[in-house]
């Protein structure tokens, strides 16, 4: 009968080749039920494992430690433990085992959350993301480590891994909460262009019945519709479900009216209607965003006057887009100079703006170079979206779908002999 004991004589005798590591595993799985029955007197034998060198036996070891729920002081010494484990373990030895390995990390995740120091799950659990990850795979894991950057604040983190291309993707749920806590990274980042990326991406995805993600992430997306394009188109994209295009407009009604609102480019208008909805907007969690909308319109007011004008006084600048002095339009022209959004100069002297055109040629070395980069990441993604057609054209289920769609038609049909054409 197996003890423990020798269990760990035969990980620390069986981790060191290729050959080896997969008799280890066969004896791992046979011992994984033994393991979960001796589970509470586990821990101390972790010592005598190295996490680098035994990974695939350490892994099995601890996850058994960790399928029962665990008490706030269990919780503080596991999470050393855990974190230890997830920075120092051996990518190959722990993908012998993905399914282990994913759940000790979500247990890991868990006990963070519950000591309420989601900040110390950051870092390992970024650690666990690279070493179970493929290039171009989005894992079960990809949400947990962003919505521990959210909840930790650790916002510029979490971008290190949204700027990975994602082409694979296991479960519909794990790449919807991916793009909406990414797109919540990108908001704190003030990257509303990728925020909006990715919250269109949760809003268009397919889905055969409406969600709580997508709802959530169809409110952030109008609102940074706004920020950033200063406008909101409510017919979606051909290609979004059918689910989405028939109940989003409507569950998300105080949002669509806001975009209306913002449309007619009053402010007045538009902060009678967010202290009308005010409520509406706090209990979404939203409140600081719809702020930023109002804010968003100064800008585009101040945007058409470029326009219109060469050059314009502060005092008509506030006048015209209702601010309440010319200090407070000189403050928003030199963000939006600052921000790239407008060129311009200030006469500090007589209170003048002079708006410029812009001083871009597009001829610089940078900006060949980023055209060029631009270019060949297109003609990648071309490629691997014609590999991904052809594969999808062989797959029998798909082609069983389409044979069952397709309107099929009688050989009689069809004339087999050209007609004559009259010239």
């Amino acid at each position: 009968m197996a003890t423990v004991e020798s269990l760990v004589a035969q990980i620390q005798g069986l981790s060191s080749s290729a050959g080896d590591l997969s008799l280890l595993l066969t004896h791992l799985k046979q011992a994984d039920e033994f393991l979960h029955n001796e589970s509470t007197r586990l821990l101390p034998f972790l010592e005598q494992l190295d996490p680098t060198l035994h990974s695939l036996g350490y892994l099995y070891i601890l996850e058994a430690c960790t399928s029962w729920p665990v008490t706030n002081e269990q919780a503080r010494r596991l999470v050393l433990i855990l974190s230890r484990f997830l920075t120092s373990c051996v990518a190959d030895q722990i993908r012998l085992a993905p399914e282990k390995f994913i759940a000790v990390c979500k247990s890991f995740k868990d006990q963070v959350l519950m000591l309420e120091a989601p900040i110390r799950g950051v870092v390992p659990l970024l650690e666990a993301v690279k070493k179970l990850r493929s290039s171009e795979h989005l894992t079960t894991l990809h949400p947990d480590f962003l919505q521990l950057c959210l909840l930790a604040k650790c916002y510029k983190t979490g971008l290190s891994i949204l700027e990975d291309d994602i082409f694979e993707v296991d479960q519909p749920r794990d790449f919807y909460l991916y793009c909406y806590y990414g797109g919540m990274i990108c908001i704190g980042q003030k990257r509303f262009q990728k925020a909006l990326e990715l919250l269109h991406n949760v809003v268009t995805a397919p889905m055969s019945s409406i969600n709580a993600i997508a709802v959530e992430a169809f409110k952030k997306y109008v609102l940074v519709s706004l920020i950033y394009n200063g406008q909101f188109s409510t017919s979606l994209p051909k290609y979004t479900s059918s689910a989405a295009q028939r109940n989003l407009k409507t569950i998300c009604q105080p949002y669509i009216e806001l975009a209306n609102t913002y449309s007619i480019g009053k402010i007045s208008e538009l902060e009678s209607y967010i202290q009308t909805s005010r409520e509406k907007f706090d209990s979404d969690n939203n409140l600081g965003l719809v702020k930023q909308v109002v804010s968003s319109m100064y800008k585009r007011n101040i945007q058409r006057l470029t326009q219109t004008y060469l050059t314009l006084s502060l005092q008509d600048i506030a006048n015209t887009v209702q601010l309440s002095s010319p200090k407070e339009a000189e403050m928003h022209v030199l963000q939006m100079i600052q921000d790239g959004e407008i060129y311009a100069t200030i006469n500090q002297r007589d209170g003048m703006v002079r708006f410029l055109e812009d001083p871009e040629q597009y001829k610089t070395c940078e900006m060949i170079e980023h055209i060029d980069s631009s270019i060949q990441r297109i003609m990648t993604l071309s490629k691997k979206l014609t590999a991904m057609d052809e594969l999808i054209s062989c797959d029998p289920l798909y082609l069983a779908k389409v044979g069952r769609e397709r309107q099929r038609f009688d050989f009689d049909d069809f004339d087999p002999v050209p007609q004559k054409f009259n010239i």
